[in-house]
């Protein structure tokens, strides 16, 4: 009954309090619209009052309105505000990077890093960002419409690169024939484009680049060439896996002048005629005319793309043509360096890009299961559609999704689930810790790539996280035998144990290392 009562007296304050403030409201007028919105603490706050306000002479009252009072007192519930989900997955065509991941992509790198070091070449690197302008060439290249492009604050028109050598060229603008030719560089940056996704293409991906800058002759190509097969052969490829298409723009090229084809739609014929590996001729007709072509030179051109070997090019080109010449030195240069069986002519390889301006090739999947693996070729004429001088050059890029995927295919590409290091400290009590940080620290000074383990765990976990990691030792630190100076050292490849002295860490750390 004392609770019945105690409700119906506080219904009871609530009613008088409304007729109080309507009737309140009602004397006062329109100053009594001013209304605190002070929050009410406990009951005995209910009571109304009023004073004179400075000035007008009207009154405001210093009572509280709470809407939600009624709810609070009759046990309803507030609405919660509802979470909005986080998308845990990355933008469309991108990639994490989880610790498995990154030991692929530092193992691939690696790899493309000590080619290149053997063939002489020294790496750069250049900014994701730069300027529009550098990718918007007029020759209606896939490329300029692929463009992560967009307005910056200080209203320049910047991109994500797609490519690495139009910044290549403009680093080597930037000094003003002050870098003593030729150069040989290598990068592997990330490059975006805006493209349809297919097995082997995203959005994003990392390309090593090698470039050779003022060398004329075709040896810079049968360098790079010899670089690209060099790798294959590293990562366990063979010629029956790849093959490598070689032609050359000056194929095309002395066919178009037969035909009367003026020089300046050279690059957009050809950025069109690259476009034949993917969509049918009559996609490409209407362009090719706009170009002036007419039916009768497409046709000339169709034929001559169908050929495959140079002996049958040879035949629909001048008696002295310098494309041929320049390809019957490439192919002998490759003999010598003894990747014959990996580089065939193929008539059809035009690449897309309008730089290029003589030899181009193209790194292809034998079982035409995956799309162009690399791509390359020359591109004296690049610094002058800058503002430059002309200047030789060549090189080619490789990208790092098409290569995996082929790795995978071929069932070669090792495995890199586990960290993979040396090996694995823990101590068996609380109170040795200080010890395992000791022999960690030994270790690591002696070279070895060392997980400490920083948290009490049962013996049983730590072999397990050790097995799981792919380490190759465990180094036990327990009562026994810390007290004779030793750790317990277990080699997880055959499951031996032994005792090493702590202080002998550093001959045990060279033996194992001698054996391996």
């Amino acid at each position: 009954m004392k609770t019945s009562y105690t409700a119906m007296f506080f219904t009871s304050a609530i009613l008088q309090r409304r007729v109080a403030i309507s009737a309140f409201q009602s004397a006062a007028g329109p100053a009594a619209s001013i209304i605190s919105t002070r929050p009410i603490a406990s009951t005995s706050h209910i009571l109304l009052s009023a004073k004179a306000e400075g000035g007008g002479g009207g009154r405001s009252s210093a009572a509280v309105v709470d809407k939600d009072l009624m709810s609070k007192t009759t046990g309803g519930k507030q609405q919660k505000k509802k979470k909005v989900a986080l998308d845990t997955n990355p933008p469309k065509g991108t990639r994490d990077f989880y610790p498995s991941d990154m030991r692929l992509r530092t193992w691939l790198f690696d790899q493309w890093r000590s080619v290149a070091s053997m063939y002489g070449f020294s790496e750069y690197d250049a900014p994701v960002l730069e300027s529009e302008s550098l990718y918007t060439r007029k020759a209606g290249e896939e490329v300029t419409q692929q463009l992560y492009n967009f307005v910056d604050k200080g209203e320049r028109n910047v991109a994500l690169r797609p490519e690495m050598t139009p910044s290549l060229a403009r680093m080597v603008m930037a000094k003003k024939g002050g870098l003593p030719l030729p150069l040989k560089w290598f990068s592997i940056p990330q490059c975006w484009r805006y493209e349809r996704m297919t097995r082997g293409r995203r959005r994003e991906h990392f390309q090593w680049n090698m470039d050779v800058w003022g060398v004329e002759g075709i040896e810079a190509e049968a360098e790079l060439l010899s670089a690209m097969v060099t790798f294959f052969k590293k990562v366990g490829l063979t010629s029956e896996d790849v093959g490598i298409k070689v032609n050359s723009r000056g194929v095309l090229g002395e066919v178009l002048a037969e035909l009367g084809v003026p020089e300046e739609k050279f690059a957009a014929t050809c950025v069109l005629m690259d476009k034949l590996e993917k969509v049918p001729i009559d996609a490409i007709q209407g362009d090719l005319e706009e170009l002036g072509l007419e039916k009768s030179t497409i046709e000339k051109l169709l034929t001559v793309l169908t050929n495959k070997s140079i002996e049958s090019i040879s035949e629909v080109l001048p008696p002295e043509s310098q494309a041929v010449a320049e390809l019957s030195q490439l192919f002998k240069l490759c003999e010598a360096y003894g990747i014959s069986d990996w580089v065939m002519f193929d008539a059809s390889v035009i690449r897309g890009l309008a730089y290029y301006t003589g030899v181009v090739f193209e790194a292809f999947d034998r079982q035409g299961v995956l799309r162009a693996i690399a791509g390359g070729g020359r591109y004296d004429k690049l610094l002058e559609t800058f503002g430059g001088d002309p200047t030789p050059a060549a090189g080619f890029g490789f990208g790092d999704a098409v290569i995996v995927e082929l790795l995978k295919e071929r069932d070669i590409l090792p495995s890199f689930e586990g960290s993979g290091y040396d090996t694995v400290v823990f101590a068996m009590s609380e109170d040795l810790y200080s010890v395992a940080i000791e022999v960690a620290s030994k270790l690591r000074a002696e070279g070895q790539t060392v997980d400490l383990i920083l948290e009490k765990k049962k013996t049983k976990w730590v072999f397990k996280h050790a097995s799981r990691n792919e380490a190759r030792y465990c180094v036990i630190v327990a009562g026994n035998e810390y007290e004779n100076g030793e750790v317990s050292v277990k080699d997880l490849s055959v499951g031996e144990q032994k005792a090493v002295k702590i202080d002998a860490l550093g001959e045990w750390v060279q033996e194992v290392s001698e054996s391996e």
